[in-house]
């Protein structure tokens, strides 16, 4: 029932936008949907998520500090350094190229503004912008996202070393800069960048 819930959130006009990989257009599904759900199908207001979906993972609320119409903004599990975020649409989509064009727009519009106050929040002078799109280009999560990580000089060695670590950062077996953050740590830091969007 949660994730029924969870695209409920997807709703836009008159079209809901099923994003569940595990479905595919046409196919029959059985949906059961409670009361709630159904209030949220049949109201114009824009509902508030209490889960979302990114490729595999189901992502609590908690750790959602902004959501637009077709993407959300999240804090990283375990960032390459400290402010590491991820932007990323709302259906869940494999790879850039096919995301529809008011999703791309909507990206990049919701990238922009978290990556400005990324900056200024965690007082850095500069910002790394990513895309990891494909499994050759160290994607690992089968769902489009934006990296804004805040750069500051000399955080590392040689700068392009941050691709490096990028791309092994959330790997179960490696010990790189950053650890594993528990739900705890990642809602407070939620909570604290939420206040810009208010």
């Amino acid at each position: 029932m949660e994730d029924v819930a969870g695209w409920c959130g997807l709703y836009q006009g008159e079209d809901v936008a099923w994003s569940d990989p595990g479905f595919s257009e046409g196919e029959d599904v059985d949906v059961f949907i409670d009361d709630e759900v159904l209030e949220c199908l049949w109201t114009s207001q824009k509902p508030t998520m209490s889960t979302f979906r990114f490729g595999q993972h189901i992502i609590k609320s908690s750790v959602v500090f902004l959501q637009s119409d077709l993407s959300f903004a999240l804090v990283n599990r375990k960032p390459v350094v400290r402010g590491h975020v991820l932007v990323c649409p709302k259906r869940g989509v494999e790879r850039f190229q096919d995301l529809r064009p008011e999703e791309v727009a909507d990206l990049f519009l919701a990238s922009q503004k978290v990556a400005k106050i990324v900056e200024e929040h965690f007082q850095a002078t500069s910002l790394t912008i990513a895309i990891q799109d494909g499994p050759e280009a160290g994607q690992t999560v089968k769902h489009v996202h934006v990296h804004i990580l805040p750069r500051r000089t000399g955080d590392f060695e040689r700068n392009d070393n941050i691709y490096t670590e990028l791309q092994k950062h959330d790997q179960e077996t490696h010990e790189g800069l950053g650890q594993w953050r528990n739900e705890e740590e990642m809602a407070s830091e939620a909570a604290d960048l939420r206040k810009y969007f208010v």
